[in-house]
This record gives structure tokens, C-alpha cells and sequence, in this order.
């Protein structure tokens, strides 16, 4: 881990404060990644261990997030940081939040896969969603890798993920809509893909707020709402 642009401040409290903070956030993206695959390989083959382990995940998540919300308030209220201190801890609160609610998306997929226990129609496996599941994982990852580098240079190779993931959130969409269209009996699959799809298309969204927190960490500007060719401007203005 880059520790460069962490300040090293006269009290030794605070650095173990900060850099306690920064592990915390780690070890919930961690678990975060660790549902994300969990409630897709459930999904994807009807196992139901995998899928009851992501919802009890879920709880331990939502805790490590009230958690952290409170160590970061602390410190803001004790120690009245300044600059990147400031901008780390407001950063990480918000981070937190979108990783939370990645959790709750691979929470959503589990839950869909123990309704679905026994479906007759599995022997597929739901093999469409495969590619995106990838796609998501690979912007997770490097979303936290950057978290923990301080690194705002995978930024723009994260956002160009994102638009393949849109790409291929539509066009599993439309080949779905067209399997419902030309036969009935796969309305009730093509339902249920369209949600983990969905899903997955949502995390990948979260991972890019998780970018969008790290740039305005280590360069202090707010990048929300920018398309990516502004992002891509901004990052490289600001370098």
C-alpha cells in the first residue's frame, strides 16, 4: 500500500487512527467481494450453502459500516483534521455506503436463489451472466485497490468498464425480452435473470462512486455526476 499521501502527524494516535480507518475499509471490501461471488456462483447453481452464507455476511457488513461511520465521526469531532485528512474521512464515509449497499445487492441476488430452490429450469446454470459477473468483479477490485494505493490512475480504466457493463446489462435485456417473446415458458428464468442482471449492473455503479470518493481524496475534486470523457478531463488536469 502507497502510504505517500497519508500525513504523518506529530501524534502517533492519530496515524494509528487513520490507518486503522484504512484497514477497516479493506477488510469490509473484502467481505464485499467475497458476497458478490458467493451469490452469483449460488445463483448460477442453485446452492443453496453459498446463498444462506451472503445473507448472514450481510449482517457482519452492516455492522462494520455503522462501525466505521462512528470512528470516522469521532475523529473529526477529537481530532478537527485538515486537508487530506478531512477529505479522507468524508471520503470513506461515503465509500462505506456504497459498499454497503453492494452487499445488499448480493444479498438480494441470495435470497432470490433460496426462493428459487428446486426451479426445474437450472440445467443452464444461467450462463448469460457470466461475462458480467467478470466485468463487475474486475471494477470492485480495482475500485478498492485504488481505495488503498491512493491511486486515482485506475480511475479511467475502471469507467470504461462500466460502460461495458451497461453494454452488456442491454444487450442480455434484449436477448431475455426476445426468450419471453417467443416462447411463454421462460418468462419466469428470464425474471429472474433480468434481477441478478440488474444487480450486477448496480454494482458496478457503486464501484464507480467508490472511484469518483477516491479522486476527491487525493486531489480534492468532486468528479460526481461527470460524464466519463469530463472524469477522464478532470483526472488528467489534476494529476
Amino acid at each position: 500500500m502507497d502510504n505517500s499521501k497519508i500525513k504523518q502527524h506529530i501524534s502517533r494516535q492519530f496515524n494509528e487512527e487513520m490507518e486503522d480507518i484504512r484497514n477497516k475499509v479493506l477488510t469490509m471490501g473484502g467481505l464485499v467481494e467475497q458476497q458478490v461471488d458467493l451469490a452469483t456462483k449460488a445463483f448460477m447453481g442453485n446452492d443453496m450453502e453459498n446463498a444462506e452464507k451472503v445473507v448472514q455476511q450481510d449482517r457482519y457488513v452492516n455492522e462494520m459500516e455503522k462501525d466505521i461511520d462512528h470512528e470516522c465521526t469521532e475523529i473529526m469531532a477529537k481530532r478537527q483534521p485538515a486537508a487530506f485528512d478531512l477529505r479522507m474521512l468524508i471520503a470513506t464515509i461515503k465509500i462505506i455506503t456504497d459498499l454497503e449497499r453492494i452487499g445488499d445487492e448480493a444479498a438480494r441476488i441470495a435470497k432470490m436463489t433460496m426462493r428459487l430452490e428446486g426451479a426445474d429450469y437450472y440445467q443452464d446454470k444461467y450462463y448469460e451472466i457470466e461475462h458480467l459477473l467478470n466485468l463487475v468483479k474486475d471494477m470492485l477490485n480495482g475500485a478498492l485497490d485504488a481505495y488503498a494505493r491512493n491511486d486515482v490512475e485506475e480511475v479511467i480504466a475502471i469507467t470504461e468498464q462500466d460502460a461495458k457493463v451497461d453494454r452488456e446489462y442491454t444487450s442480455i435485456t434484449r436477448q431475455l425480452i426476445t426468450q419471453m417473446m417467443e416462447n411463454p415458458r421462460n418468462i419466469t428464468r428470464a425474471l429472474d435473470m433480468l434481477w441478478a442482471a440488474r444487480a450486477l449492473e448496480r454494482i458496478g455503479d457503486h464501484s464507480c462512486n467508490v472511484c469518483e470518493q477516491v479522486i476527491y481524496m487525493v486531489k480534492g475534486k468532486d468528479v460526481r455526476h461527470l460524464s466519463r470523457e469530463e472524469l477522464e478531463r478532470t483526472v488528467n488536469s489534476v494529476r
